[in-house]
């Protein structure tokens, strides 16, 4: 156990600290296996190994997975001779920082589990402050190692094989206490490495904690900083975050630190000012609550998707804003500005295509239920709301529940019981016409033979024309079919 920090004053030990004792010594007996065996070949080859960062503590939080993460006085080259006759795949991707990472199977009379392991070699990195690369050189101690590490309960270690547990800088009071703070002054780190500041709410959010008071004040006065970190990094840490536990807390700490306003301003823009006149939703808080009430509704774990289609769905409304004579306010279309703003945003931040055209295509489509409220949709139309979703129904019908954030409990359970509706005709439709791969009575070889063409812009047109009868009508048959498509065509050669 470790000392008290010198400049606390004593306390006695808490349950807490306990617990946590407890499954620390549980999970790390769990990959004792592995880790005292590697540990123990660099001892032999004359080197220091730790478990370290991440690892540790998640360790004392009871949930270390098989990702280990390693330090060491050993040079790479030292390493790969290490582990290259131990481990059963070995990469060196990440050498030029120090890192080798290897693949190890446990044997069955271990558990039979995959250990996937890096193994880093101490770092004392000097940083370009204008760019965020750091200029690696290596460390001669695990103390000099731990203190250029992001957060105090990231920069603890346990020695392998002996099993002491090094924690210079309180890591595990601030575990015990929940809070992120840094080893050293914060602003010294954030000046370092801006990406820092990201994983600060990224880690609030993962692990459920606060925020020491002097890191958010380094945050709010540095977040500038951020603009020198690539569009790649930025979104990777902001994904960890929306798919965490708590992205409420994690995005509340980007809003309030100023750090949003640089790589995602669209959502601090949804603190839409209020007046005693002009009274609407807070659109903020509502696009938070519908992303958590997304989350309560995924089945299959985490949905990157659904979570930034939450999140983004109302980003349209501080651009369509209007104040109308009888007091209301409206955000006509804001589906589709919105639609175009998350597209733009995600291309920004540099998401794949699929994920961009996924993205916002669920923003445009979020309101075209409430055309269905009164329940007077007929089956053309919701054929073509299920066409218009594509793969992406399902997504769809958790975006539209979520999007309901009244108090007005019977306004709630009056939309609640219209989508149970409208998704009852939707299975029905599909049981009965294979709805979900909706196409026309005739394929295009068919309207060439029917209508004597060759390839060319009308065999879309007749397409397009058939696949509308379809969803208006519903399955036609050939005869029906061939019928309207000739008379279709009849009546286009009569115009002029």
């Amino acid at each position: 156990m470790p000392n008290p920090k010198t400049d606390s004053p004593a306390q006695p030990p808490t349950p807490e600290l306990s617990t946590v004792q407890r499954r620390a010594v549980s999970e790390l007996l769990r990959v004792s296996p592995v880790a005292d065996d590697l540990a123990r070949r660099f001892q032999e080859a004359g080197f220091s190994l730790a478990l370290v960062g991440g690892s540790v503590r998640d360790a004392l939080l009871g949930r270390l997975g098989n990702d280990l993460d390693f330090t060491t006085d050993a040079r790479p080259q030292d390493v790969l001779r290490i582990v290259r006759p131990w481990a059963d795949a070995v990469w060196d991707v990440g050498i030029a920082f120090g890192t080798v990472g290897c693949l190890k199977s446990a044997a069955a009379a271990e558990g039979g589990q995959e250990y996937q392991i890096e193994v880093t070699t101490y770092r004392s990195e000097i940083y370009d402050r204008t760019s965020r690369k750091p200029e690696v050189s290596y460390g001669d101690s695990i103390e000099e190692d731990l203190v250029r590490r992001d957060f105090a309960v990231n920069a603890m270690a346990v020695a392998l094989p002996q099993k002491e547990f090094i924690d210079p800088h309180g890591g595990l009071e601030d575990l015990a206490r929940q809070v992120l703070r840094t080893p050293g002054a914060p602003q010294d780190s954030f000046s370092d490495d801006p990406l820092r500041m990201l994983r600060a709410a990224r880690f609030a959010a993962q692990l459920g904690f606060t925020v020491d008071a002097g890191v958010l004040a380094a945050m709010r006065d540095m977040a500038d900083r951020i603009d020198i970190v690539s569009a790649e990094r930025v979104r990777d840490e902001l994904n960890k975050l929306v798919l965490s536990e708590h992205p409420r807390r994690g995005l509340e700490i980007l809003v309030e630190t100023g750090l949003a306003e640089h790589f995602l301003p669209e959502l601090p823009a949804l603190r839409l000012e209020r007046d005693e006149h002009h009274r609407h939703k807070d659109v903020y808080e509502h696009s938070l609550t519908v992303l958590e009430q997304a989350i309560a509704l995924e089945d299959t774990g985490p949905d990157l998707t659904l979570r930034l289609a939450a999140l983004l769905h109302d980003i349209g409304k501080p651009r369509t804003r209007r104040f109308e004579k009888d007091g209301r306010v409206s955000f006509h279309h804001h589906e589709v500005v919105g639609a175009k703003m998350t597209r733009k945003r995600m291309t920004a931040l540099k998401y794949s295509k699929e994920m961009v055209k996924d993205v916002s295509r669920l923003v445009e489509l979020h309101l075209r239920f409430h055309g269905y409220g009164t329940g007077e949709w007929t089956d053309s139309a919701v054929r073509r709301y299920v066409r218009d979703a594509g793969p992406l129904l399902d997504r769809l019908h958790k975006l539209t529940r979520s999007d309901c954030t009244t108090r007005n409990k019977r306004k709630a359970n009056a939309l609640s019981r219209a989508y149970d509706g409208l998704e009852e005709r939707i299975a029905r439709l599909q049981e009965q016409e294979e709805l979900d791969a909706i196409r026309p009575d005739l394929n295009g070889n068919e309207i060439m033979e029917i209508l004597g063409l060759r390839p060319g812009p009308e065999i879309g047109e007749a397409y397009r024309f058939l696949l509308d009868q379809r969803l208006e009508s519903g399955p036609l048959g050939r005869e029906v079919a061939v019928a309207r498509l000739k008379e279709w065509w009849a009546t286009r050669a009569e115009q002029p």
